[in-house]
């Protein structure tokens, strides 16, 4: 029989089970070892220090009492059932609006539309899609650095999935369409109405002028909508369908190898989510780690640290 519970503390076992478990580890080590031996030096480092994301569970190469990652991990199983109705409700409103605006403002944009124009309308929308993966990478490196699940409204409604992300990355593939993209689309609502209004009620003159611009605004509003849908499938790893693998060989959108580097720990790196484009450049110039000395410098608060706090959660096993 036995019984579980949430400590800090690894389990004890019978000496007979213990010896089983550490030569069937050294074994699989073994294994891993040779198998690495043929990939490059960023291959490795994700290989050792990430879940293996084609096993859902995320322990194979591990020993099962060493709980690392996947949904049997105590904090990923606490994280996972603090998700409410009400937050699903706010959810489920969030995308309804979001795609009612998007489709009426995307009937004013062909509207207007003018072939004369797209020397202009073409950066406008690549400048969108730019923006957008700044804009993911940002509250991404905000949401995993600072903050606290435990602080008011926001710790438990917005930080929480990013706490679970870390320990459970392959729990984003078992949330449906709802609780992956809810928060993302309501982030969309407030600009996508103001965009209708100014469809409705300016003059043709004005609406022309600003059309440009509108563009990128309706191209960024796009893809921070889908940003979290292609996190999403960054980390499936069975059954897309083949334009999706195709979006992502060619980093249309964010390709699977390249984000699994954002999983190796402390989780510090490639924050930038949507298309994954600006993560190289950001990377050259040490953008996060210099953006973490100055807010540690004027505020004290050490990154990561909460998030570190949940992935030390472990699971004891008592046997009897």
């Amino acid at each position: 029989m036995c019984l579980s519970s949430l400590t800090t503390s690894p389990c004890s076992a019978s000496s007979t089970d213990s010896s089983s478990l550490s030569a069937g580890a050294s074994k699989r080590n073994d294994m891993m070892e040779n198998n690495l031996q043929d990939l490059s030096s960023e291959d490795m480092l994700v290989a050792k220090n990430s879940m293996p994301e084609d096993d859902p569970n995320g322990n194979t190469l591990h020993d099962a009492r060493e709980i690392r990652w996947g949904p049997q991990h105590a904090g990923a199983k606490l994280l996972a059932s603090q998700y409410t109705k009400e937050k699903r409700f706010q959810e489920i409103i969030s995308i309804i609006l979001c795609i009612i605006f998007m489709i009426y403002n995307f009937f004013f944009i062909c509207r207007y539309f003018d072939v004369r124009n797209c020397y202009l309308i073409i950066p406008s929308a690549l400048l969108g899609i730019l923006t957008a993966d700044l804009a993911s990478g940002i509250v991404h490196w905000c949401a995993d650095t600072w903050g606290s699940v435990d602080m008011p409204f926001i710790g438990r409604n917005f930080l929480r999935p990013f706490r679970e992300h870390h320990i459970d990355p392959t729990s984003i593939t078992r949330h449906d369409f709802v609780e992956t993209n809810g928060d993302n689309f309501a982030v969309t609502v407030p600009y996508l109405l103001y965009m209708a209004y100014k469809f409705t009620y300016w003059n043709d003159t004005d609406i022309r002028k600003i059309y440009n611009f509108e563009v990128y605004m309706f191209l960024l509003a796009i893809f921070v909508s889908m940003t979290n849908q292609f996190h999403k499938w960054s980390h499936t790893y069975f059954g897309l369908p083949s334009y999706i693998v195709f979006l992502q060989r060619y980093h249309v959108i964010l390709p699977r190898r390249h984000h699994r580097l954002h999983h190796v720990v402390p989780h510090d790196t490639y924050f930038c989510i949507t298309t994954g484009w600006l993560n190289w450049p950001l990377e050259m110039i040490k953008f996060w780690p210099w953006l973490e000395s100055i807010v540690e410098t004027y505020t004290g608060a050490k990154p990561r640290s909460d998030d570190f706090a949940w992935a030390q959660k472990t699971e004891k096993v008592h046997c009897y």
